[in-house]
């Protein structure tokens, strides 16, 4: 009795103050930090640190070493490419399935659909990498199906990620393709849908369907896999939703 007694006081004592760092997809950026807070409803203890970036950038900074005990993907490429080669402990698990949107800070006809980007007025649309950004991949494909990518391919400017694409579709270019994700944070109410933003018809593009998971730096931290079960949990799922998220 006393032996269980003692591994409780150990097991709270190691939990207590512990900090996880966490590798996160910048699509999910907005949706982050509402995550955290009801992850710390229940988990108090357990400081939760963030490092974003396209998935791309994160899977080459985990192979290289990086600290990270889990990994929320903007796909499920990156996370299959990892427990394929021994990073992760964990098959990859599909928690939320993203979207693309149109944003631009002036009035448009977002009637014309894709067609809008052949707008003379568009002169400059802003898109993540297609490299290293799943969000700007399915941008190029929509693109490509919609029948406009070569017309409009002189006009495209590359962010580095899909958070910084809001960033140039706002001051830097006429329109830009952005995750539908981040049209729900506070900070972009301003931005109202069918004026300044509208979703990409997501028969344009392959589901995004983003994975987790927990990487070898993570795979015996009992806070990693608290905060792993929270991510598919029905409490995190219905933040994501409101995020713009569907959900398996």
């Amino acid at each position: 009795m006393f032996r269980v007694f003692l591994g409780m006081i150990v097991f709270s004592v190691f939990l207590m103050g512990q900090t996880i760092k966490i590798a996160v997809a910048t699509n999910v950026s907005y949706a982050i930090n509402s995550l955290i807070s009801e992850f710390n409803k229940i988990n108090p203890d357990i400081k939760v640190e963030v490092i974003l970036g396209s998935s791309g950038n994160l899977t080459a900074q985990i192979k290289n070493g990086a600290p990270y005990g889990l990994f929320m993907s903007a796909n499920m490429k990156y996370p299959k490419n990892l427990y394929k080669n021994g990073y992760a402990t964990t098959k990859p698990m599909v928690y939320a399935q993203g979207a693309i949107a149109y944003l631009s800070s002036k009035k448009q006809n977002f009637k014309k659909g894709i067609k809008i980007l052949l707008e003379p007025n568009i002169k400059k649309i802003a898109i993540a990498n297609p490299e290293s950004a799943p969000y700007g991949k399915a941008a190029v494909e929509a693109m490509q199906n919609g029948g406009v990518y070569n017309k409009v391919k002189p006009k495209l400017v590359y962010a580095q990620t899909v958070s910084q694409a809001v960033i140039y579709s706002l001051k830097a270019t006429d329109i830009g393709f952005v995750a539908k994700s981040s049209l729900f944070s506070p900070k972009m109410r301003k931005y109202k849908k069918g004026i300044n933003w509208a979703e990409v018809n997501q028969k344009l593009y392959s589901p995004i369907k983003q994975g987790i998971v927990i990487l070898k730096k993570g795979q015996n931290n009992l806070a990693i896999n608290k905060f792993y079960k929270f991510i598919l949990s029905k409490k995190a799922q219905k933040i994501l939703v409101e995020y713009g998220y569907l959900v398996p």
